[in-house]
């Protein structure tokens, strides 16, 4: 049975600029920014300088971007990037990146310069959603000329300590709504026929094709395997498409995607994929992971 046509646009034509603003006609603001991580990042004022890098000016909405920077931060030190939020939609990439902050981060001061991004999709943070208003996906963006202004003020936030970076860690999640709205309204957006797939239950990463780190990778999924359990391989030996190469574990070629985790050369990076809808997750567990899963990336690039 062929599945339903998303209900915006042509099937087999691309988006024009009247689906777009149809699209975005459809979005409602369920959350508040403001109330929900501004107000953390309020919290850890005393722990970390609280760096803004950028507004996002979405008529009639303005987001301010903030990081959170090590408060001795060194310029002769390693950094350790920590990104959250790229998806907004992706509720524990945000709130996990802060829980590492409020929990964690001090065990690293003197170590490691911390640069922690919670939410760098703010407006998609509001609506639930994975795109920003423009129709575009953060996190197919990260490339120079970026049109996508969440991606081009991370990038001009990380351009000056870039060549520091030594682990960079990205926070995800894969979710139910990734196969009945997202999938299908990028199906459309793209005049390509949808065809469905599966969502895996569990967490997973994402590594990178073209500069592999298999134990690196590994000491993060046995790190939050005592969290939360690990999503397994389908029946093709597959998560979402891509072979798994270790337990947990697949890749993609993270710098010709323009995704998030490949935008520094850091020996050590990753990005995280949890599934909140699972029966066997809650959100606690789930920010949980998110962070034990940046104090095993951390440690790894300390000991190597």
């Amino acid at each position: 049975m062929q599945p339903p046509f998303y209900p915006i646009g042509t099937p087999g034509v691309p988006w024009g600029d009247a689906e777009i603003a149809a699209w975005l006609a459809r979005q409602r603001r369920r959350r508040s920014y403001a109330d929900e991580v501004l107000s953390e990042i309020e919290r850890l004022l005393g722990r970390f300088d609280v760096v803004p890098y950028g507004r996002l000016d979405y008529a009639p909405d303005v987001y301010p971007l903030f990081a959170l920077r090590s408060r001795d931060w060194q310029p002769a030190r390693p950094v350790a990037l920590v990104t959250g939020g790229v998806h907004g939609y992706e509720t524990s990439g945000v709130h996990g990146a802060l829980r590492f902050a409020e929990r964690h981060a001090a065990d690293y001061t003197g170590r490691l310069d911390l640069m922690i991004v919670p939410c760098v999709s703010p407006w998609g943070y509001e609506r639930i959603h994975r795109w920003n208003p423009l129709a575009l996906d953060p996190n197919r963006s990260f490339h120079p000329g970026s049109r996508a202004p969440e991606s081009a003020a991370l990038l001009a936030l990380v351009a000056p300590f870039a060549d520091r970076v030594r682990v960079h860690i990205d926070l995800h999640e894969t979710t139910d709504t990734d196969e009945s709205e997202f999938r299908p309204a990028l199906a459309a957006r793209d005049g390509r026929s949808f065809s469905p797939g599966g969502i895996p239950d569990g967490f997973y990463l994402v590594d990178d094709t073209e500069a592999p780190q298999p134990a690196f990778q590994d000491a993060v999924i046995r790190a939050v395997s005592k969290v939360t359990h690990i999503a397994p391989a389908d029946a093709q030996g597959e998560i979402i498409g891509s072979p798994v190469v270790a337990p947990g574990v697949i890749r993609y070629d993270l710098r010709s995607l323009g995704l998030c985790a490949g935008i520094t050369d850091a020996p050590y990076r990753t990005t995280t994929e949890v599934y909140p809808d699972s029966p066997r997750a809650t959100p606690e567990q789930c920010n949980a992971a998110q962070a034990a899963a940046v104090c095993a990336a951390l440690d790894y690039a300390l000991e190597h």
